[in-house]
């Protein structure tokens, strides 16, 4: 595929029971594709948060071209998690405004109504440069969306758990009930 203009896409806050599910887009030159490599670029869940904020400084400082978009809660719940993660991931490709050759989407379903070629690949995040670069992109944005968020509902925790089903989350759930970031459909299992 050398020339041709590829753009990995990834989200990051599928599983969570609170918050948005986010998505990224990005498009990697040959040297940000082998500068970011030699930095330990590779899947945002193999990597420490303090790593994937280097990577993310790295990837600014070396502008790299990145969209991205969240899916908020309430439109996860009207739409369903796949389905939100699938429209946040298109709206991050098209907000690239670049004609790519060939779009990887992390994953096993191709993005609907996308106007490019398109590949899913399961496991692309950890082997496909742009795609690892865009769920880095995705899980940074996400964790700091949440810990901005934990300043408006403290009581939960959302800066430690970023949202995620942990005990101390769960144990939140049922003492104070749901906030306006939780995913009800996602917490049903949990409150009585």
């Amino acid at each position: 595929m050398a020339g041709r203009l590829i753009v990995g896409t990834d989200e990051a806050g599928r599983g969570p029971l609170a918050g948005p599910v986010v998505a990224a887009a990005v498009v990697l030159t040959r040297p940000q594709r082998e500068i970011l490599l030699d930095l330990g670029l590779r899947d945002s869940k193999k990597l420490s948060e303090a790593r994937r904020e280097s990577l993310f400084l790295s990837m600014s400082r070396l502008g790299v071209l990145w969209r991205a978009q969240a899916a908020s809660p309430a439109r996860i719940e009207r739409m369903n998690i796949l389905q939100a993660s699938l429209w946040a991931m298109k709206r991050s490709v098209l907000a690239l405004a670049v004609e790519a050759d060939r779009v990887i989407v992390d994953g096993n379903r191709l993005i609907p109504g996308l106007p490019f070629d398109q590949r899913a690949l399961p496991g692309a995040d950890d082997i496909v440069p742009a795609v690892a670069a865009a769920s880095v992109v995705a899980k940074v944005l996400r964790d700091r969306a949440m810990t901005a968020l934990d300043r408006l509902y403290p009581q939960w925790g959302f800066a430690r758990h970023k949202g995620y089903g942990t005990a101390s989350h769960r144990e939140a759930l049922r003492c104070l009930g749901l906030c306006p970031i939780h995913r009800p459909s996602f917490c049903r299992k949990i409150l009585p």
